[in-house]
């Protein structure tokens, strides 16, 4: 049976243009990235809500080997990350590779011509010397299950799938959803609404966010002068990295950054909201850095404003015309906006059903023991697969830290294949359990095991209650060990006939 490309990369979000990126630097042209959108750009082309912005500095949250002198401001709106990830599929002549509008359902390693067989919906299945699974952290919207949802006659619009044709003006609306998204969307809504009733189930932590416009002078400077830029990266990267190590992955041996955290929002809620009744809804009730923090200038002061009401009662039931709680208050409405994020465990870990070597399923494997990857890419009995967005490989706060560690560790692994004459690569399990055991033993340290997080329904944790998502070390041991992991901790192989 015939290979046809050297790699299929499946979603065209950051992390497949970065996985892409490296391959071309690896000599590798022969590739297909396949994504189900209608464009490139992952999260940043599903999303179009009001308020859509990036949620730390934009200079942090981008590639660092194309810096982007031009954001209109320090946290960018969604809109110019777009266009960014355009501007780079373009500069990086990478779009050629992309097929829209084309779902994978799945991919089988098939053993005797050593390459994956990777199904699409609609179409005959396509093979590949290489599989990367880049279907992105949130890409799976979540849907709330509620007793009556279905049958809301009014208009119903999820934060990934907005209406633009809509006119929110004047209308009666609900928000369920009060994390980064809600946190974001609730002040642009209450803006051109007539009521506005937010449905909270689980407080955020909120700090203040110092966004401001970026003077085109400094603009011109940072495209004149790059190393200006790349100091206000490094700077905005040690910040963020001291927020996450210190206060969340060292809580164990520096418990006060974490509290210093906590205290630091709790005033900024006391300076914003003076009602002690709204701001104890308004408290969460789990430890910093349990569930990812976010950062708002006017979440708060929404909720003074009088036509805006805040609901923590757990919702009972939604009908045909409106809400109701469980202790029975009840909320007619026009439109209710579902601000519910994704659903990272159920059907994220993997996003497409992933068979590997000896019929190995990868979700039903993850599941049925623990949720692991060795070095955040690899697993055993799956050759030449790499998954970027796996267990153990979100480091620190930015995305980017995350896909260039992870293209690292894609230049070592490939070129010390090509090395030593081999064109298959599988992690072998001695490594991948040393790796998952220090994993283990490193979120013994963190806030997720030693803080109070119960109550935080925080996405961190996966449904075998482990907090696996986020890799426990410094963002600079990633780096380190991309760079220098053993090689050895891989087994290689020979063309098939050689």
């Amino acid at each position: 049976m015939t290979t046809q490309y050297d790699a299929v990369i499946v979603g065209a979000g950051f992390g497949g243009m970065g996985a892409a990126i490296q391959l071309n630097r690896l000599g590798y042209d022969n590739l297909l990235i396949l994504d189900r959108e209608s464009d490139l750009g992952g999260t940043w082309h599903v999303n179009r809500y009001p308020g859509l912005a990036v949620d730390i500095p934009s200079a942090t949250y981008s590639y660092s080997f194309e810096p982007n002198p031009y954001w209109s401001r320090l946290f960018a709106p969604g809109d110019e990350l777009k266009r960014y990830a355009a501007h780079v599929a373009q500069k990086y002549d990478i779009r050629r590779f992309m097929r829209f509008n084309t779902a994978v359902t799945g991919a089988v390693w098939d053993a005797e011509h050593e390459h994956w067989t990777v199904s699409v919906r609609g179409s005959t299945p396509v093979t590949a010397k290489y599989l990367f699974a880049a279907t992105g952290f949130l890409s799976q919207p979540k849907k709330p299950d509620i007793d009556g949802i279905d049958t809301f006659a009014g208009k119903v619009i999820h934060t990934t799938d907005w209406d633009d044709g809509y006119d929110l003006t004047g209308k009666r609306a609900a928000v369920i959803g009060t994390g980064a998204t809600g946190v974001q969307l609730i002040p642009e809504v209450a803006k051109v609404v007539r009521e506005l009733t937010v449905y909270q189930r689980t407080p955020i932590w909120v700090s203040p966010k110092l966004d401001f416009s970026v003077p085109k002078a400094v603009q011109r400077a940072f495209a004149a002068v790059p190393l200006i830029q790349r100091v206000a990266r490094f700077a905005g990267s040690a910040l963020l990295e001291m927020l996450m190590v210190t206060g969340v992955l060292h809580y164990r041996q520096l418990p006060l950054a974490n509290k210093l955290g906590e205290r630091l929002c709790r005033a900024y809620l006391a300076r914003q909201v003076r009602d002690r009744q709204l701001r104890r809804k308004l408290t969460p009730n789990y430890t910093f850095g349990c569930k990812r923090p976010t950062f708002s200038n006017d979440y708060f002061p929404t909720f003074t404003k009088d036509h805006v009401h805040l609901e923590t009662a757990p919702i009972a039931r939604v009908d045909e015309t409106g809400i109701v709680t469980v202790a029975g208050d009840r909320r007619d409405i026009d439109v209710l906006l579902l601000a519910t994020g994704f659903d990272l465990w159920e059907t994220n870990f993997p996003a497409i059903e992933t068979i590997g070597r000896e019929g190995r399923n990868l979700g039903k494997w993850w599941r049925e023991n623990r949720f692991q990857a060795y070095e955040g890419v690899a697993v055993p009995k799956f050759p030449n697969y790499i998954s970027l967005n796996s267990p153990y490989s979100y480091s620190g706060l930015s995305y980017f830290t995350t896909i260039e560690s992870q293209m690292r560790h894609i230049d070592r692994l490939f070129t010390v294949m090509r090395r030593r004459g081999a064109d298959t690569f599988e992690v072998t399990e001695r490594a991948n359990d040393a790796f998952l055991a220090r994993m283990t033993e490193r979120v013994g340290d963190t806030v997720f095991e030693l803080g109070q997080c119960a109550t935080a329904n925080s996405y961190y944790f996966n449904p075998h209650g482990e907090a696996t998502l986020l890799r426990p070390s410094s963002t600079v041991n990633a780096f380190r060990e991309a760079r220098r992991f053993p090689v050895d901790d891989y087994a290689f192989g020979s063309p098939v006939g050689r």
